[in-house]
């Protein structure tokens, strides 16, 4: 029996089929007429030998060589098109799609893209606002900023400064809780996207920071970063806020750091992209400007006396 493959234009009809479980449906999705697409299904079946489907009425259903087939069929296409999408993207250097968090993209990147549409005016930047994983193999995305810890096995990765929290909020806020003892009374909301950090930098450790002995446990919580500051600028109360998230409203006046004690987390933002697309235009552009952008506003950790969250965890 030979191992010679049958006409590509076979296989994918039968992977159409195969998904769709409908020749018409396959044949929609391939833009050919039902009769074309049964007739590739028909070749490819005396081609091995046996049939693939069982025609009924009204449907069609898999024989046990076209369950065999089926899920080969599938990830062989799959890989076809990741490689030609990578081979077209080699040819492109004026496109560039980024995945970041929505409360980086909200609070830091949006705020900033004017400066490098500027910049680079002959870039096209796309966004995706999501923490959703990505295959960067396999999804139309070049570049991903995440926060955190990884794994970032087989990327290419660039690891920016530390995220460090403190508490921020609204001026007529702080006029109320002018200290860090004080602070025991305000209304607190708790940033949970950040649960996940360990050590824990919650509103506890940042309390043993000042020597403050308080395990808040109640008060408002947000799922996401950018809700959380908000809500800080609204005067809901103070909250623990990331440099990323708080930087620009602490610049423009809208919130207040009062108490210059800052914890330093464990996690920090990374720029990530597979090895070797760093060296594309795009991608280098965007990663110089980035790293650039952090730095400009380096100088205000000087401000703070930052703690390493593992000094202050409880024993």
């Amino acid at each position: 029996m030979s191992d010679r493959l049958p006409p590509l234009t076979a296989l994918r009809a039968f992977d159409a089929a195969a998904r769709h479980m409908s020749f018409a449906h396959a044949a929609k999705e391939l833009n050919v007429t039902p009769a074309a697409l049964s007739f590739q299904i028909k070749s490819l079946e005396e081609h091995l030998g046996q049939p693939l489907f069982k025609r009924l009425n009204r449907a069609v259903e898999l024989t046990e060589a076209g369950r065999a087939l089926a899920p080969g069929a599938a990830d062989g296409f799959q890989t076809l098109t990741e490689a030609w999408r990578a081979a077209r993207r080699l040819q492109d250097n004026t496109s560039l799609t980024v995945t970041a968090g929505p409360a980086l993209t909200a609070k830091w990147l949006a705020p900033r893209l004017y400066d490098f549409a500027r910049q680079h005016p002959d870039i096209d930047l796309s966004f995706s606002a999501t923490l959703r994983m990505v295959d960067l193999r396999r999804d139309d995305v070049d570049v991903a900023i995440r926060f955190g810890y990884g794994p970032d096995e087989g990327l290419y990765s660039v690891q920016v400064r530390k995220e460090w929290l403190t508490p921020v909020m609204s001026p007529e806020v702080a006029e109320q809780f002018p200290t860090p003892e004080s602070l025991t009374k305000a209304p607190l909301i708790f940033d949970d996207s950040i649960a996940f950090l360990r050590p824990p930098c919650d509103w506890a450790t940042w309390f043993r920071a000042v020597g403050v002995q308080h395990n808040p446990e109640h008060g408002t919580h947000f799922s996401n970063a950018d809700h959380a500051v908000d809500a800080a600028v609204a005067g809901v109360g103070a909250v623990l806020g990331r440099r990323a998230m708080i930087i620009k409203d602490l610049q423009e006046g809208r919130l207040v750091a009062p108490f210059k004690t800052a914890i330093e987390s464990t996690g920090r933002f990374r720029f990530l992209c597979l090895p070797g697309v760093e060296e594309r235009p795009q991608v280098k552009a965007f990663r110089d400007w980035f790293v650039s952008e952090i730095d400009k506003t380096a100088h205000i950790s000087d401000e703070f006396d930052i703690i390493p969250v593992e000094d202050v965890s409880p024993a």
